[in-house]
């Protein structure tokens, strides 16, 4: 049988390669982001390239509108997802105490509400079914103390590894995908200035993916993309609390 994935922030960056790599493979996709007219152009692309079936979803997961949307897609037995990609993120560009507070309510909504309601109903439903897979996208920042963004990425961690463990036995496998810095839309639209990253620092969306989807069939529940980047989360873990955070203060 046709697998079918639901990926969410699916028309940039990593879920955008999430939706081309699942549909290479034969996936049918449910793709979520808020802009209808790229929604519609990537389906086109896909149902033409790979012959595969597309349902678009637009939808703000900032908003209970919006998750309740994906949720409908999550819940509906009639048509079910095998893999949920829970990838809409965003940041800010400024640290926590000077942002307004109004928007800090809306990261935290779409970074941890959002996915927390999404892995709700994945799990409830792929549970009575058999099984399925999550892969929830978290960051290399949730291994080091650096202000909001960091917080919500190491509580999207943590569910993650505790979930892989706690429904092992309902044949369902949660992954946390860590990825560092990424060439994608995400900075721009954050406006944050990365200009001082350097340039060994840099992934490709396309290759975070498939090292996630590698990671996934051997049933790893924490995918640290790169080499450069698992010896960053390993010091970030290890080395002593007080330099950890001394070097998290140099930047986002």
């Amino acid at each position: 049988m046709t697998r079918r994935a639901l990926v969410t922030g699916a028309t940039s960056g990593i879920g955008n390669a999430f939706a081309k790599e699942l549909a290479r493979r034969g996936y049918d996709l449910v793709i979520v982001a808020r802009t209808t007219e790229r929604l519609e152009s990537l389906a086109t692309q896909m149902r033409s390239k790979h012959r595969v079936e597309v349902d678009v979803v637009t939808a703000d997961l900032s908003t209970t509108e919006g998750v309740r949307a994906t949720v409908n897609k999550l819940t509906d037995t009639t048509r079910p997802v095998d893999l949920l990609v829970n990838n809409a993120g965003a940041s800010l560009a400024g640290w926590f105490g000077t942002t307004d507070i109004n928007d800090e309510d809306r990261q935290l909504d779409l970074l941890v509400r959002a996915p927390m309601h999404l892995m709700d109903a994945a799990i409830k439903t792929m549970a009575g079914r058999g099984g399925g897979q999550i892969i929830n996208v978290s960051s290399v920042a949730a291994f080091t103390p650096r202000g909001v963004y960091s917080a919500h990425k190491a509580w999207l961690l943590n569910l993650s590894q505790w979930a892989d463990i706690h429904y092992a036995d309902v044949n369902i496998s949660v992954q946390a995908l860590c990825p560092g810095f990424v060439r994608t839309e995400f900075h721009q639209r954050g406006e944050m200035d990365v200009s001082g990253v350097p340039k060994w620092m840099w992934l490709k969306a396309d290759k975070v993916v498939k090292t996630s989807l590698k990671d996934l069939d051997k049933g790893k529940s924490v995918s640290i993309p790169s080499v450069r980047y698992k010896v960053l989360a390993g010091l970030a873990r290890y080395l002593p609390k007080g330099l950890v955070t001394r070097i998290a203060k140099r930047g986002r």
